[in-house]
């Protein structure tokens, strides 16, 4: 069902009387982010696939259709989304892209933005605006279509995404190697250097987990070559990674970091445990660490954290931008929504 117009006069009444709105899809990423108050604007009804050209890999889907839905239609002709994005509940295609986060398939194949061929928005100005396209197509400036991954809805309402897809493995197998700590990273590092048929790596200690996907020959040839124990439902292991129902996210009161940096980055000297996607690029932490330790740390290694769970207050939850990005931030916000109608606070408290 199109709500375009019924949206649209929702917002322009919202501008009207300088009334902040708090863009609700599923509420599955309620958790997410910095509090944000305002008005609920309720998009989960704006729902339905556009267009599907699954000879084309590419499909068109309004914001509110459920994930599920989509990515049930995809797998119909053999094709997913490949970067694995997580639901955590009953999310939606919008705020998919708005929180902007993928799954373990993310360092070999591509992240949320790298995705995103167009979109269609409600701006803070009232205007329904188009970005790119269902093409890709090279541009000089930014790419304001990728900018919505991972802005939370504070530049605008996505009404509309077009997304290129994937075709579905031929096979894939998991397997399980035990391993110390000391010179793991080194370990993924190596078998991230090779041309190896590689869609995740994980660890959790003593278990380094590997997914290998590809060619039934080429998954076969290589899972003999690294050895380790075939796990049986393999897939499961990576759902409950990527859904965060894994004993590690759910085991004890700390607090849950995600940290950013380059994969051969040195384990921070930080307390708590540590559990290790990406080949080591994205780290997870249970720590009682202050926050100004946490960015400190991620900061000092070239990458940054995220307050991702916690039972206490979020009001430091990203990392604090340097000055020239924080100016470049606030600009945006301008351009896209003047008087802060959408989610305000929820990145950072002047946005």
């Amino acid at each position: 069902m199109d709500l375009t117009r019924q949206l649209q006069h929702q917002v322009t009444c919202a501008i009207a009387d300088r009334r902040p709105l708090k863009i609700i899809g599923g509420g599955s990423k309620h958790f997410y982010g910095r509090d944000s108050i305002g008005t609920v604007l309720e998009v989960g009804s704006h729902q339905g696939i556009v267009e599907y050209q699954p000879s084309e890999l590419v499909v068109t889907v309004r914001s509110g259709t459920p994930l599920m839905e989509l990515e049930e239609a995809l797998m119909q002709e053999g094709q997913m989304l490949g970067f694995e994005p997580p639901h955590f509940g009953p999310a939606t295609v919008g705020g998919m892209v708005a929180a902007g986060l993928s799954g373990p398939r993310r360092p070999f194949t591509g992240a949320v933005r790298d995705f995103i061929l167009g979109v269609k928005i409600l701006t803070g100005r009232g205007e329904v605006l188009s970005f790119g396209g269902q093409v890709m197509k090279n541009v000089a400036g930014f790419d304001l279509s990728r900018m919505m991954a991972g802005s939370l809805g504070t530049l605008g309402l996505i009404l509309e995404v077009s997304l290129k897809v994937m075709p579905l493995p031929e096979r894939e197998v998991t397997l399980c190697l035990e391993m110390p700590p000391q010179g793991v990273l080194e370990a993924m590092s190596r078998l991230m250097g090779r041309s190896l048929p590689l869609s995740a790596i994980a660890y959790e200690e003593p278990f380094l987990t590997i997914r290998l996907s590809g060619t039934g020959a080429a998954v076969a040839e290589t899972a003999k070559e690294l050895g380790g124990d075939l796990i049986d439902d393999g897939d499961r292991y990576w759902r409950e990674l990527r859904e965060q129902t894994l004993s590690f996210f759910n085991e004890g009161e700390a607090d849950l970091w995600r940290l950013a940096v380059a994969p051969a980055s040195p384990l921070a000297d930080l307390p708590g445990r540590w559990l290790l996607d990406w080949g080591g690029g994205q780290r997870w932490l249970r720590t009682t660490a202050p926050a100004e330790a946490v960015f400190s740390t991620a900061q000092a290694v070239g990458g940054h954290a995220t307050l991702f769970r916690t039972h206490g207050r979020r009001d430091q939850v990203f990392q604090p931008l340097p000055r020239e990005l924080a100016k470049l931030h606030r600009a945006l916000k301008q351009a896209f929504d003047p008087q802060r109608i959408f989610n305000p606070g929820r990145m950072y408290e002047d946005l």
